[in-house]
């Protein structure tokens, strides 16, 4: 029978071992019996009944302060495997279409609806003009259906949330973020996917890219219950371990997006020149390459991000959404899961991806001046007689404007018969998400206007107004943005300030 280590025992002591009896064993102390305390001479081993010239001190002779244990463990820190390709396999069963779908469009509208609106209902014939406006109006088909009928089909998402616990977010906001994920866990199929990402001074994969049945929600559940908060902030990591997990991912549903909440400022990943928060922080380097939206159609991984409370970095917030195509928000303390079922609710809607609008000059002498389209990538034509936009994803009723400038010719001697000068021709071509199919959709009629004779007295658009206005806006805050970017940067690099 093995024996536990002890000391070689001495002489006398030996003797007195070599007389110990088998019933003497059987009758030793069981394990939970507890070590008596020190005294002088042999001691019997309370496991093997061995002879012990005295007890070995249970102290270390260096001794050091236990390891802390956090209140509330998570349930599990699994290793992250080097590449995040271990994500759950997508279903790929059809859905049966409703009849609507059959035809290929609802009786509420089941595909994209263009319209246009000229900056004047008529322009004199004898004039000509080189800054015409036309306002081009897309929306998205809706996802209500009729009375009493099925809910509509919607495509499959793959959502990997990003949260911060950092010691900001001890106490009453972790309490509200879990109850807003728990929300969020409710409201996903079976056919979608999640990953919980959270992150303080690093980042952690909390779980796999899992489908939301019944076992993948309760792993979900899990994970997000295992939130603790303490530590620093690092955005900039947290999003490269998103962009890691829809990176390296096996399988790919329809949909992919990012919801990222915060309530502080990074600390780890923008560079800054001066104090903290400076206006020359280099927000762009929080972004992933992988999540930048090139303008070039389908956005890869919007992050949509929540700035939660006062103290979050609104700017940072806000360049992230607009590099990826995503949205920003702002949250008091106690709406956070209304916000969060807004976004979710936007998330599980979309009903149109890869969207491009294009737009063609129908009368000879027009010509395409200028296509303001904000983010979304444009291109005109060299000979000006064509334009398109790339818009990517739109949400079920989600509408988009934009702005064209035209050139419009005086009317030519052989239009004498026609009234109407017709201007541009608008059509657009995507991928319906309930049916994964391509769909090409025509404008209800060309932009047009009247050419009379005389004078001309007509209202301007209200729509094309607004519209204007809206974009004169955008573009002065921008251009003032950039000159006191420079006007900063100059006077902070200048000698003469130093």
């Amino acid at each position: 029978m093995a024996t536990c280590a002890a000391p070689a025992p001495a002489p006398a002591a030996a003797a007195a071992a070599g007389a110990g009896t088998r019933s003497s064993r059987r009758s030793a102390p069981t394990r939970t019996s507890p070590i008596p305390a020190a005294s002088p001479g042999p001691v019997s081993c309370q496991l093997c009944s061995a002879r012990w010239p005295e007890l070995p001190s249970l102290r270390s002779t260096n001794p050091s302060p236990p390891s802390p244990v956090p209140s509330s463990q998570p349930f599990f820190r699994p290793l992250e495997p080097r590449v995040f390709d271990d994500d759950d396999p997508v279903d790929r069963t059809p859905r049966a279409l409703r009849d609507d779908q059959h035809r290929g469009a609802s009786a509420d509208g089941g595909a994209v609806a263009l319209t246009t609106h000229c900056e004047c209902s008529a322009l004199a014939r004898d004039a000509s003009t080189d800054d015409f406006a036309v306002l081009v109006h897309a929306r998205a088909p809706g996802m209500a259906g009729a009375v009493g009928a099925a809910a509509p089909a919607r495509a499959p998402q793959d959502l990997v949330t990003v949260l911060d616990v950092s010691g900001s977010m001890v106490g009453t906001k972790l309490e509200l973020l879990k109850q807003a994920m728990g929300f969020v866990i409710d409201n996903l199929e079976p056919r979608d996917r999640l990953c919980v990402v959270s992150f303080s001074s690093g980042a952690n994969r909390l779980m796999r890219l899992a489908r939301m049945s019944d076992a993948g929600k309760n792993l979900a559940r899990r994970a997000v219950q295992s939130l603790a908060a303490g530590g620093g902030t690092n955005i900039g990591e947290a999003l490269r371990r998103a962009a890691k997990v829809f990176d390296e991912r096996m399988h790919r549903n329809t949909v992919a997006s990012v919801v990222l909440l915060s309530d502080g400022q990074d600390t780890y990943t923008v560079p800054r020149r001066g104090r903290y928060g400076g206006r020359d922080a280099n927000y762009d380097a929080l972004v992933p390459p992988s999540f930048a939206y090139t303008g070039a159609g389908g956005r890869y991984a919007p992050v949509h991000t929540f700035g939660f409370g006062t103290d979050h970095d609104a700017a940072a917030m806000h360049t992230i959404a607009e590099a990826t195509g995503g949205t920003f928000s702002f949250i008091e303390d106690e709406a956070m899961q209304d916000a969060f079922a807004q976004c979710i609710g936007g998330l599980l809607s979309v009903t149109v991806q890869e969207l491009r609008l294009d737009i063609a000059c129908v009368h000879p002498g027009v010509r395409l001046r200028a296509v303001k389209s904000g983010s979304y990538g444009s291109h005109i034509d060299a000979d000006g007689r064509s334009a398109s936009v790339d818009v990517g994803e739109l949400y079920a009723d989600e509408e988009r404007r934009f702005l064209l400038f035209l050139h419009v010719p005086r009317a030519r001697p052989a239009d004498d018969d026609d009234d109407d000068t017709h201007l541009v021709r608008v059509a657009c071509a995507y991928r319906d998400t309930a049916t994964g199919r391509g769909k090409n959709v025509a404008g209800e009629e060309d932009a047009k206007v009247r050419r009379p004779w005389g004078p001309v007295t007509s209202e301007r658009s209200v729509e094309v107004e607004r519209e204007r206005v809206r974009v004169e806006a955008t573009d002065g805050i921008a251009a003032a943005r950039y000159i006191a970017k420079e006007a900063y940067t100059c006077r902070y690099d200048c000698p003469k300030y130093n």
